[in-house]
């Protein structure tokens, strides 16, 4: 079911997704920046739910969405979280001995606003 809802650019996950696509290598975005950014404020869980309905062999970089603590969110399957982590070190991103990324240096600042591409309101 994720795959399927992965290919609907008009529904909330297809904004989603869209934004997600955007960040770049080496940069991060919360949940509720996500969000925001689909025109969703206010629905950082939603943007979860999206991520976790990816199939497994999505091309959508989900691994960059991090929580507003500027950490890795606990997965429902074992060692994900690890592998995020994983993940977003080798392109760069560096975790204090919290586990945390510095937002302030880490996260994503989009140039332009990605409505139009994410599909949401104009």
């Amino acid at each position: 079911m994720g795959p399927m809802r992965e290919r609907s650019p008009d529904g909330s996950y297809g904004r989603i997704f869209a934004v997600v696509r955007r960040i770049p290598r080496g940069r991060v975005a919360t949940y509720g920046q996500v969000a925001q950014l689909a025109g969703l404020a206010g629905h950082a869980r939603q943007v979860g739910y999206a991520l976790h309905a990816l199939g497994a062999e999505s091309p959508v970089p989900w691994h960059r969405v991090i929580n507003a603590r500027g950490g890795v969110s606990p997965r429902s399957l074992p060692g994900w979280e690890r592998v995020q982590r994983d993940l977003l070190e080798r392109e760069g991103v560096r975790f204090d001995e919290r586990g945390c990324v510095a937002l302030d240096h880490y996260r994503w600042r989009p140039r332009r606003s990605p409505t139009s591409v994410a599909g949401g309101a104009r």
